[in-house]
């Protein structure tokens, strides 16, 4: 249903952009309708199917009793997808319920529990993009724009032959969905094979799209105009409607996909970081478990993570009592005490070469990927994780090689065919090539890099490796982060900061009696991937 006072309106969004972008938005009202247009959307080859297993009785689950402002809600909902022709009444014996869920702004959203339909339904294996290959793809751009598509799932139609498979029961009579309803275990798939197949020819070229968020990008604002125009183009042959008032244009800054993007750089958004603090320990196996997907979205920022996150994983394995010690609270804080400044990345250029420092401790590995740009090496991602325990068990040469070989394997869409050079703390390893007594684990890796990278090892001592901090247990890296100073010995911290020259020259002060995590001046210049320090032990910083 569409959002109260929040209507489309073409004149105000063309006041918010350069008039040569206005022009083109007005050629192309029909995509920017204050509402989904009634009726059906037009027939498309991926109209939505649900195939069930073998076997599959219609599955029907009994509605329980509303409250009196979930009824008034439901009435408005079923007045408004009746009228629009989303829904019709139906004698299926299938038989979803409905559930309310509170809106930010207070009112109810209307969601249809297809629970028991999924468990039956043979699932798509139609892929959705990963987050990390579509940002890749903006390399180079400054122009860029966000596209959001209203009702998204309301714009395609359920295959007629399935409609009464989504039947719902209400107090008011049963009904069954001729349009793709949200919840349906497939309804993902259908709608990113529908986007890709609208696009196909513009995707990775100007346009990425994640299910209903398409993100314009351009190197130069002429060509942001042809590209923007093209995009206009598809959706209105198409007959794609978009939420105008959520569209963005003309931005050089802007949130997707729970990033900031910007030209060359990318960063968490600031609000998923917000919402990180304001976290409370998980009480329970779902609080976790739904705490560890965000910090699995954000990992390329994270060094560490497999150190860090330790003690957390440790109680999602399986027939594990789920009990919240010291270890999971220290490991916890200081999680959120490193996502209070996350690095800045860049966006990693495959003209340019690599460079990976790898390290490797008793129960991690880790590695970070970097390239030069001109002025010094830039973080591009982090990467690390718990060995397996036959790992744990490896000589020392064998955990620091362990670690090179994952990080070309979780790197290979950058290294393949790129030049790189590999730096460790194990100086050994700058030799594996004429190391004339192998065991066959060790031959095994060196004839798959061999096999598939140009690649060269150089020793780089380990208090100036950055990627040292990236395999350190967990524990000592909380311990530091949780532990309270001595206020004189801070002040000395402050004082020779602010006086010393090098970090003078950041603009790092500090007013009397503060402390070096008051305020995010010296942290914050350190962790920007403008800066070089070419000279500079920084392993401390992450």
């Amino acid at each position: 249903m569409r959002e109260r006072n929040e209507a489309t309106d073409i004149n105000k969004l063309c006041a918010s952009v350069p008039d040569d972008l206005a022009k083109i938005i007005r050629e192309y009202p029909e995509i920017f309708p204050d509402d989904l247009p009634s009726g059906l959307p037009p027939e498309r080859p991926q109209d939505h199917k649900i195939e069930l297993e073998p076997g599959a009785q219609p599955t029907v689950r009994t509605q329980w009793r509303l409250t009196q402002p979930e009824l008034q809600e439901l009435r408005n909902q079923l007045d408004y997808l009746l009228a629009k022709g989303f829904i019709r009444p139906s004698t299926s014996p299938f038989a979803a319920l409905i559930l309310f869920t509170p809106k930010k702004d207070g009112g109810l959203r209307m969601c249809t529990d297809y629970r028991a339909l999924n468990r039956v339904t043979i699932k798509s294996r139609y892929p959705i993009p990963r987050t990390d290959e579509l940002i890749d793809n903006l390399r180079g751009a400054r122009y860029f724009s966000k596209i959001d598509l209203h009702g998204s799932y309301h714009q395609i139609r359920v295959f007629a032959d399935d409609c009464h498979k989504t039947s719902f029961r209400t107090r008011y009579g049963s009904y069954e969905y001729t349009v793709m309803p949200f919840g349906l275990t497939n309804a993902p798939s259908t709608f990113q094979l529908t986007m890709n197949g609208v696009f196909r020819d513009l995707l990775d070229k100007c346009v990425i799209i994640y299910l209903d968020d398409i993100l314009i990008y351009s190197k130069t604002r002429e060509q942001y105009l042809k590209d923007l125009e093209a995009v206009f183009q598809r959706l209105q042959q198409n007959r794609l409607i978009t939420k105008g008032f959520k569209c963005e244009f003309f931005k050089q800054e802007l949130e997707f996909l729970g990033h900031v993007i910007s030209t060359e750089r990318i960063r968490i958004d600031p609000k998923k970081l917000r919402a990180i603090q304001e976290w409370q320990p998980p009480t329970n196996l779902q609080q976790l478990q739904s705490f560890q997907g965000f910090v699995n979205y954000v990992r390329r920022f994270i060094p560490n993570m497999a150190g860090l996150t330790g003690p957390l994983t440790d109680l999602l394995q399986k027939g594990t009592f789920y009990e919240w010690g010291e270890k999971q609270q220290a490991a916890f804080e200081a999680l959120k005490t490193l996502l209070m400044s996350p690095p800045v990345l860049r966006i990693a250029d495959p003209e340019r070469p690599f460079e990976v420092i790898t390290d490797a401790s008793d129960i991690a590995i880790g590695a970070v990927l970097m390239q030069d740009f001109g002025n010094g090496l830039q973080r591009i991602a982090y990467e690390s994780r718990k060995m397996q325990s036959a790992e744990r068990n490896y000589p020392v040469h064998d955990k620091e090689m362990l670690a090179i070989v994952h990080a070309f394997k979780i790197w290979r869409c950058y290294l393949t065919g790129a030049d790189v050079t590999v730096r460790t703390d194990h100086k050994s390893l700058q030799y594996l090539r004429a190391q004339p007594n192998l065991n066959p684990r060790q031959i095994r890796w060196l004839d798959y890099l061999e096999s598939n990278f140009t690649y060269k090892i150089t020793y780089k001592k380990g208090a100036n490796n950055i990627a040292d901090a990236l395999s350190r247990p967990s524990a000592q890296l909380a311990a530091v982060l949780v532990a309270q100073s001595n206020p004189l010995l801070s002040g000395l911290f402050t004082h020779g900061y602010s006086t010393d020259p090098f970090f003078n020259c950041l603009g790092f002060s500090r007013p009397s009696g503060s402390t070096f995590g008051s305020s995010p001046g010296l942290a914050s210049s350190l962790r920007d991937p403008s800066i070089s320090f070419p000279n500079l032990p920084i392993a401390w910083l992450d």
